[in-house]
């Protein structure tokens, strides 16, 4: 099996599974987040223990890519800080613009990484960033 059938196999998983589909109870902050181009939409309820995320979830609907960029990013912010959290998405997103390549700075981004070819298909580029803009508008609202 080659590394590509991994990562899809695994955005595939993400986006079945509902661990990450789900309402907090009493979150702090819901952030929507939508692309107009194609529907996706979700809203991102996230709860902090001072400056750490301390859960993170979301309902919304779309294409497989976003739900399971959305489903991965929670699955690597909670736990981490506010600063942490915002230096995830920026590497995701320089990874998706190719302005990141060495493997070893997107290490960071653990299972995120299977998103690194999605650059390749321009379509689907804001599918997968989705996520990632709207948990960088929420923690500068916080």
């Amino acid at each position: 099996m080659n590394l590509n059938d991994i990562y899809t196999e695994l955005i595939m998983e993400h986006n079945k599974s509902t661990h990450n589909k789900r309402h907090l109870e009493n979150p702090n902050t819901i952030e929507l987040g939508h692309n107009p181009s194609c529907g996706d939409e979700i809203s991102l309820e996230m709860k902090f223990n001072g400056d750490l995320i301390e859960d993170a979830s979301f309902i919304g609907s779309g294409c497989a890519i976003s739900q399971a960029s959305t489903s991965i990013m929670i699955d690597l912010i909670k736990g981490k800080s506010k600063e942490e959290a915002l230096n995830l998405v920026e590497t995701f997103i320089g990874m998706i613009k190719r302005e990141i390549k060495n493997d070893e700075d997107l290490e960071i981004l653990e299972d995120a990484m299977a998103f690194k070819n999605i650059s390749n298909m321009p379509a689907r580029v804001k599918c997968a960033v989705l996520a990632w803009h709207t948990l960088k508008e929420s923690i500068n609202k916080v």
